[in-house]
């Protein structure tokens, strides 16, 4: 923030409707917007309002524009080099002729895309069961539960012996002393699949061993076909093909939760924000919401469209996907509070649980919380500057009327009650947009997918043909997976994902609360918070990125590394 420009005028700069003279000016403004930023239905399911109206709609377009230039590096670059580049590489490889062939897409390519690369280790070590398990608790965060010993019942049962083997105890023991976790997509067996594709919508069982307190996989069930239940115990094709099927629905998931719990929560505290709020109001101020509203008429146009790339990569039919996001809003994706980064985790039972032992590592937890706490304090000093205290706050008629405009108005869910009568409450819901837009999008979009979590061949968008009848009958797992063709354009259509530019173009993490045309309108305590977060997120970019393996080839107890939440390498805004 060197040689940052001055601040405008008082009369140009955030004030709060009390302490502004000019308020038959906001009143008139507020009337224009309220007639110009209109509701309109959803997009890509049945969740939240999409905008409207005359300013609603120039809005839009004015998105997709900015969205359409910042994606045109990445499109250009996959389409004219990066897939014939590797594309000629996998040709020379002779082709997919195992399991390991698939490396061969990744190594030395998507550099414009991915310049890091992919994750140091899944390449290597993506046979590893812990590798398998720990992407529960770091590249999608948000499926996995801890059973609780007295409110939840055990889902599904599995032979003691083969659990004592696993585990040293049984499937109850387990569940009752608190080790034992569930994952569930079953959801997904709902949902038509496109010809000559086929999936699974898996549970799974994972616990926390108790002598090593690794957390790792003890069984998946396939909820499809013959609904087969694996072990590691299994043959190893079978064991590796079940893991394939659950990572098949994970990735599924992970692409559809991230719009329903990010974009489709956002974007209606936003949009009521819009029609109550004067543009001098500083809870305006916030730039997170850049080119926000080009992702879902641009996903409804060229990625969920009918023949789009969604169907042409995933099993399940664009409708499916449409539909899984509509399913998932209104009982946990779309909850704001709720979904809040420390009380979902509490709430799912990987932190403070008192039900059941620690995790040993949570790297989610440990990525996250630095970054989460450093938007926390910002946002409380952004507050504090505007509202010396709660009372201003209560007499604040303009961000009263934005409460009630989210709640009954745009319809957010389990929005905090009207009327906000302390500073904190605007704290937890500014930070809390601020970390959806900023981190929550970017744990499972952005760089995850094209960096580990989509990686082939563990992470298939879809099967060749039918599951398994029976344990024991894969001779080999190649006429499963993708071939060339299909291989290459599941990794193209992932890496375009990724913003690799935005740390140059001043829009990662780092820059969240800065910029010269923000910090001008705001106050020196604004520009001090601006810059103590800025020197937090470069402190927590260097530590990622000083990452590597320990003695036991783990990093975060991982066997791979896991870079993608870098605040250097992810915008601040919801970029896909």
């Amino acid at each position: 923030m060197q040689g940052r420009l001055p601040f405008a005028s008082e009369a140009e700069r955030y004030a709060l409707p009390l302490f502004d003279s000019s308020w038959s000016d906001r009143f008139k403004e507020i009337w224009t917007n309220r007639e110009g930023y209109q509701y309109g239905p959803p997009l890509l399911g049945n969740t939240s309002y999409f905008p409207t109206g005359v300013l609603g709609d120039a809005m839009v377009r004015r998105d997709k524009e900015l969205w359409m230039r910042d994606a045109q590096y990445v499109t250009e670059n996959v389409n004219n080099k990066e897939l014939p580049r590797a594309g000629q590489a996998l040709a020379a490889a002779g082709g997919l002729q195992n399991l390991s062939s698939y490396a061969v897409i990744y190594e030395d390519q998507w550099q414009a895309t991915i310049p890091d690369g992919v994750s140091p280790g899944a390449l290597t070590n993506w046979t590893q069961d812990l590798l398998f398990s720990m992407e529960r608790l770091s590249t999608n965060p948000y499926v996995a539960r801890r059973l609780h010993p007295k409110n939840d019942e055990i889902p599904f049962s599995i032979e003691d012996s083969t659990v004592l083997q696993l585990s040293g105890k049984t499937l109850g023991g387990l569940h009752e002393s608190g080790r034992l976790f569930f994952a569930n997509h079953s959801i997904q067996k709902n949902y038509p699949t496109n010809p000559g594709r086929w999936t699974a919508a898996c549970t799974a069982y994972f616990f926390i061993h108790p002598l090593s307190g690794d957390f790792l996989p003890l069984a998946i069930r396939t909820n499809a076909g013959s609904d087969l239940i694996y072990t590691p115990l299994d043959d190893q094709n079978d064991w590796l093909f079940a893991k394939m099927a659950f990572e098949m629905n994970d990735l599924f998931h992970g692409q559809i939760y991230h719009l329903s719990n990010s974009h489709d929560v956002a974007e209606p505290v936003h949009q009521a924000a819009l029609r109550t709020l004067s543009q001098r109001h500083p809870v305006r101020g916030a730039k997170v919401m850049y080119q926000a509203y080009a992702v879902r008429p641009v996903g409804d146009e060229f990625l969920f469209n009918d023949g789009g790339f969604f169907d042409t990569s995933f099993a399940p039919t664009n409708f499916g996907g449409r539909k899984l996001s509509s399913d998932l809003y209104p009982v946990s994706a779309g909850l704001f509070r709720s979904t809040d980064f420390g009380n979902d985790l509490v709430k799912r039972g990987f932190v403070n649980c008192s039900y059941g032992p620690a995790l040993k590592k949570m790297p989610f937890y440990d990525t996250v919380r630095p970054m989460s706490l450093a938007i926390r304090d910002f946002t409380e000093a952004y507050v504090n500057a505007y509202y010396p205290s709660d009372i201003n706050l209560v007499q604040d008629h303009e961000l009263q009327a934005w409460v009630l405009e989210a709640i009954e108005g745009a319809r957010v869910l389990d929005f905090p009650p009207f009327p906000f009568t302390t500073r904190e409450t605007l704290v937890f819901v500014l930070s809390h947009v601020a970390f959806l837009a900023g981190i929550g999008h970017h744990v499972l979009n952005a760089a995850t997918p094209g960096e580990s979590s989509g990686l082939l061949p563990l992470h298939p968008s879809a099967f060749n043909k039918p599951l398994p009848t029976s344990k024991g009958s894969i001779d080999s797992l190649m006429p499963y997976l993708h071939n060339e063709t299909e291989a290459l354009k599941q990794a193209s259509l992932l890496v375009r994902f990724n913003r690799p530019l935005v740390e140059e173009q001043k829009g990662n993490l780092v820059s969240m609360f800065s910029g010269d045309q923000f910090l001008a309108l705001t106050c020196s305590s604004v520009v001090d918070a601006a810059q103590k977060f800025e020197a937090a997120m470069l402190k927590i970019s260097d530590d990622i990125r000083a990452q590597t393996f320990d003695e036991d080839g783990l990093a975060q107890g991982m066997p791979f590394i896991w870079r993608s939440l870098d605040p250097r390498r992810i915008p601040y805004y919801l970029s896909v």
